[in-house]
């Protein structure tokens, strides 16, 4: 491996670590408001909608698939499921869905 990949790994790792870190410096023996704890709380489920919602508008075979999955991820967060039981429980509902199409 050559020396410019070494330092390229290197400063990735260094540059993936830094933000990571960071909030545990800043914050070690602190206790964020209970408003900010709801908020940082809810960014998973943001983030997650913010990436599934446009792929739902836009599927190309089926528009149910979208709807379908869609609804049932929409339940499972409702009920406050943690993100990657809501993401399962969705493949779930289409894997269903999908056998009895």
């Amino acid at each position: 491996m050559s020396k410019e990949i070494v330092i390229m790994i290197i400063g990735m790792a260094v540059v993936t670590y830094i933000p990571r870190m960071l909030p545990f410096v800043m914050f070690r023996g602190k206790e964020l408001p209970p408003f900010l704890q709801g908020v940082l709380k809810n960014v998973p489920y943001a983030t997650l909608g913010a990436l599934i919602f446009p792929a739902i508008l836009f599927i190309q075979e089926d528009i149910w698939y979208g709807i379908i999955g869609a609804a049932a991820a929409f339940i499972v967060a409702f009920l406050g499921a943690n993100v990657i039981v809501v993401v399962i429980g969705s493949i779930a509902v289409l894997s269903v869905y999908s056998y009895f199409l």
